[in-house]
């Protein structure tokens, strides 16, 4: 698998546990402060790199000491970050992030040089080379933008997929931008919000069916401690979230995305590669930021082998 990982990447600054923002001046000790390459491209670019893909990261981020760090802490991982575009006079994408003694988290965040980025920013050679591209936050750049470049790898036999980094509430004003590019995918990666704020539809399978008929291909929708709903013109499948000890959730949608496209990539059926999506996402859940865990392909079968689902 030679993947290209385009579009948005973000510095987080995770900070566990934090019950409650100190007010004023005043201070608080925590456990755990961690720095990680994160964002639907970036995360989802570590957890390929981990599970065996050859990954490339593509965007724009800052001349800045974030994007210095970007840079480091996706190459630790193994990822290629030559495609990475460095804007000058505009930050590195970043986020901090306190995480809640529940593994949830608000966050607060920069844009930054992820709004930069268009379809004339693309690694045309690289994407042609790739088997496949996968579009980390499509609605940065619009449908339009997204489609060019999709459309383009299409043509050329690489596999497309994206997911979307709107939360729920935001994602209901977005269809209509994004409709472009949908047309262009073979696997759209949301999240059960992100569907049905999207579609507003009452019913998940029912909001899948929906963004199919839009030309999508496939619907794998992560579901957090319900684990992943699957839905193709043919097929509704339903795959349990793996037990395990919870202590942040960020990148586990990344997790499950970069798990589920390895594991269509080995040629695995979309049910075996959406197991695989939510055991990633479960190795990553048990630690702080998108990058946790030093587990590869292996490990990640082993605990889908051995670890009790969710019922």
């Amino acid at each position: 698998m030679r993947a290209v990982a385009l579009g948005v990447h973000v510095v987080d600054v995770l900070v566990r546990p934090v019950e409650a923002i100190p007010s004023g001046q005043g201070g608080a000790l925590v456990e755990e402060i961690r720095i990680t390459a994160a964002g639907p491209a970036g995360g989802t670019a570590i957890t390929l790199a981990k599970l065996g893909a050859e990954v490339w990261s593509a965007g724009a981020i800052g001349t800045d000491a974030l994007g210095d760090a970007m840079l480091e802490l996706l190459e630790r991982f193994g990822v290629d970050t030559s495609l990475l575009l460095r804007r000058a006079g505009v930050q590195t994408s970043a986020s901090v992030l306190p995480i809640r003694p529940d593994g949830s988290r608000p966050a607060f965040h920069v844009i930054g040089a992820n709004s930069t980025y268009s379809s004339s920013d693309a690694p045309w050679d690289r994407i042609a080379q790739a088997t496949h591209l996968h579009l980390g936050a499509p609605e940065f750049m619009g449908g339009e933008e997204a489609a060019r470049i999709l459309a383009f790898a299409r043509d050329r036999g690489v596999v497309t997929s994206a997911d979307i980094l709107a939360p729920g509430e935001q994602a209901a004003a977005i269809l209509d931008w994004l409709a472009p590019a949908l047309e262009q995918l073979d696997y759209l990666l949301p999240n059960d919000e992100q569907v049905l704020s999207l579609t507003g539809a009452g019913e998940l399978v029912t909001g899948c069916r929906q963004l199919l008929s839009h030309g999508v291909g496939c619907v794998a929708a992560s579901c957090g401690a319900d684990g992943a709903v699957v839905v193709d013109h043919d097929h509704v499948e339903r795959v349990p979230a793996f037990d395990v000890q919870v202590l942040d959730t960020t990148g586990c949608g990344d997790a499950f995305s970069a798990g589920f496209l390895r594991g269509v990539a080995l040629g695995r059926s979309r049910r075996e590669a959406a197991v695989l999506g939510c055991a990633a996402a479960a190795l990553v859940a048990q630690g702080l930021g998108s990058d946790h865990g030093e587990f590869d392909l292996a490990a990640a079968d082993r605990l889908a082998a051995a670890t009790p689902a969710r019922h």
